[in-house]
C-alpha cells in the first residue's frame, strides 16, 4: 500500500462521486421545488444512457451527444410533469411517489423491449482515451473528463440559480410557492422547466456513466438508492449538500475499496447513518425548511 495507490484511489473515488453529485442535484432540484420524491429518478439516469447509445449509432459523435443527450431527457421529463406529475400536485406527497415509483418499472420494461434484456457495452471516445500523469501516476483520461463536466455543470446551474432572474424564482418558490403566485408568476412554468432542468441532469450523468459501467435497463434501480442516500446526507433540497455528500460518498467508497473491499457496498449507509445521528437535517439541511 503506497501513497500514489492511496492517491489514484482518491481521484477514482472524485470521478465516482461526480456523477454521483449529478445524480443528486437533479433530485435535489426536483425535491426543493416541487416536492416530489422522484422515484424515477433513476430510471431517467438510465434513459440517458440509452439515449446515448441511441444517438450515437445515428450520428457517430460524441460531442453532439453531449449535448443532445441531456436536452432530449429534459424534453422528455418534462412531459413526464405535464401529463403524469402536475394533475397530483396539492394531493400530497405520497402522490407523486407512487407515480414516479410505477413509471420507474414503465420505463425499465420499455427499454428492455427497444433494446433487450442483455447489457451493452459502451466503448470511451476515441479522444479521450488512454490515461494522464497526474503527478501520482498514470490516471484514465475519461474519468478525469468526466471530473471536468461536473465542475462546468454545476458552475453552470450556480450562475443560473444565483446571477439570474429566473433562479431567483425558483430559489423563492423553493422556500414559499404561494408567495411567488402572489406576485402574478406562473408557478407552473416554474416547476415544469426545474422539473426538466433535474431530469436532464441526470440524463446527463447516465450518459457519462455508460463508458465507465456499460449500460442495462436495471442500471437505474442501484443508482437510485444512491441518489437518495447523498440528497439525505446534504440535505434534502440542498444543493450544496449535494455537490458536498456526493464527493465524500464517492470517495469513501472508493477508498473502501482498497482497504476494506467488504465493506465498500454498505459505507455509504454508514456515513448516511452517522450524519442522521448527529444532524436529522442533513450535513446542508434546515430542519422543516428547503434550502
Amino acid at each position: 500500500m503506497t501513497p500514489q495507490l492511496v492517491a489514484l484511489q482518491l481521484f477514482t473515488g472524485l470521478a465516482l462521486g461526480a456523477v454521483y453529485v449529478l445524480l443528486a442535484v437533479g433530485l435535489s432540484l426536483i425535491f426543493g421545488m416541487l416536492t416530489v420524491v422522484n422515484f424515477a429518478h433513476g430510471a431517467f439516469f438510465m434513459v440517458g444512457a440509452y439515449a446515448g447509445y441511441a444517438l450515437y449509432q445515428v450520428v457517430p459523435n460524441f460531442w453532439l451527444c453531449l449535448v443532445l443527450v441531456p436536452l432530449v431527457v429534459a424534453a422528455f421529463g418534462m412531459a413526464v410533469e405535464r401529463t403524469l406529475i402536475r394533475p397530483l400536485y396539492g394531493r400530497g406527497i405520497d402522490y407523486p411517489l407512487l407515480l414516479t415509483f410505477g413509471l420507474a418499472y414503465v420505463m425499465v420494461e420499455a427499454v428492455r423491449i427497444a433494446f433487450g434484456k442483455q447489457g451493452l457495452p459502451v466503448d470511451t471516445p476515441e479522444l479521450l482515451q488512454g490515461s494522464a500523469d497526474i503527478l501520482v501516476g498514470e490516471f484514465p483520461l475519461y474519468r478525469l473528463f468526466v471530473i471536468g463536466v461536473t465542475v462546468l455543470v454545476l458552475a453552470g446551474l450556480w450562475l443560473f440559480i444565483e446571477k439570474t432572474s429566473f433562479g431567483l424564482i425558483v430559489r423563492a418558490g423553493a422556500r414559499d410557492p404561494q408567495i411567488v403566485r402572489i406576485l402574478g408568476i406562473d408557478v407552473a412554468r416554474v416547476w415544469l422547466i426545474v422539473f426538466g432542468l433535474g431530469t436532464g441532469v441526470a440524463g446527463l450523468a447516465g450518459f457519462l456513466a455508460a463508458p465507465m459501467q456499460g449500460i442495462s435497463p436495471e442500471m437505474g434501480g442501484s443508482v437510485l438508492t444512491v441518489a437518495f442516500v447523498v440528497t439525505v446526507v446534504g440535505g434534502m433540497g440542498s444543493l450544496v449538500g449535494a455537490i458536498v455528500a456526493g464527493i465524500l460518498v464517492g470517495v469513501v467508497e472508493s477508498l473502501a475499496v482498497l482497504f476494506v473491499p467488504e465493506a465498500a457496498k454498505v459505507s455509504m449507509f454508514v456515513i448516511m447513518a452517522l450524519v442522521l445521528l448527529v444532524r436529522p437535517q442533513g450535513l446542508f439541511g434546515r430542519a422543516g425548511l428547503m434550502n
